[in-house]
């Protein structure tokens, strides 16, 4: 009974994953092409160990301007680890040009003094037939309730949300193709998650797990895109 039960609830999260984290960091990751280079832009928050933990095969570059929220050792993870001034942030990605099969950038652009030479950076690091992932706060993330962190400014590193539709054209402009996104990202079964645990919310100031806060409110812009071969 207990195998047929272990089976039963694997099988459940086959379906189940997919459906909830379908356009996260780790579905891209999940997806790649097998021993691809991986640009990390803004690497903390574990992400080393994260990802080589999910893709041993990834020849990992992570790159921040400190060691931030690292509770693994993230030389024994990463294949290259840079850590560069916030000044130098771009001309450090204008150093990989052509580069890299994949590159993800989560929640960095509105850290950065300079968004739009980071972004310009990193498309140009991209080699043909790669890919990019990228997400950051919505602009409708300015006038979302105080929830740490719901509201952009939750956050006080944070200096101002990149516009969606900018960002949507440089990413063209520099020849790649759109492949998924939303400005305000609200995948349905975090969204109904969300939405049935939202007075808890509400009540204890604290965001659901499995971005369904997030969800609900449409926190997240995500937008995956590649460049043709």
């Amino acid at each position: 009974m207990a195998k047929y039960l272990s089976v039963k609830l694997s099988q459940f999260k086959s379906l189940a994953v997919p459906l909830v984290k379908r356009r996260t960091k780790l579905s891209f990751i999940r997806r790649l092409a097998k021993n691809t280079k991986l640009l990390d832009v803004g690497c903390g928050n574990d992400s080393p160990f994260r990802i080589k933990l999910q893709r041993p095969d990834v020849y990992y570059v992570g790159l921040d301007i400190d060691n931030y929220n690292q509770t693994a050792d993230v030389h024994s993870w990463a294949d290259e680890y840079i850590v560069v001034p916030p000044k130098e942030f771009s001309r450090k990605i204008e150093t990989f040009p052509n580069t890299f099969d994949a590159v993800v950038c989560a929640h960095n652009l509105e850290h950065c003094d300079d968004p739009d030479a980071v972004l310009n950076a990193i498309l140009k690091s991209i080699k043909k037939g790669g890919r990019l992932y990228l997400s950051f706060p919505s602009e409708k993330s300015l006038s979302l309730p105080k929830r740490a962190p719901l509201n952009f400014y939750d956050d006080p590193t944070h200096k101002s949300p990149p516009n969606f539709d900018k960002t949507i054209n440089t990413i063209r402009v520099a020849g790649l193709e759109i492949d998924f996104a939303r400005k305000q990202y609200r995948p349905p079964v975090p969204f109904m998650l969300g939405l049935v645990l939202e007075p808890f919310s509400y009540l204890t100031k604290w965001n659901i797990p499995l971005g369904s806060t997030w969800a609900l409110w449409g926190f997240e812009t995500v937008i995956w895109a590649s460049r043709p071969k």
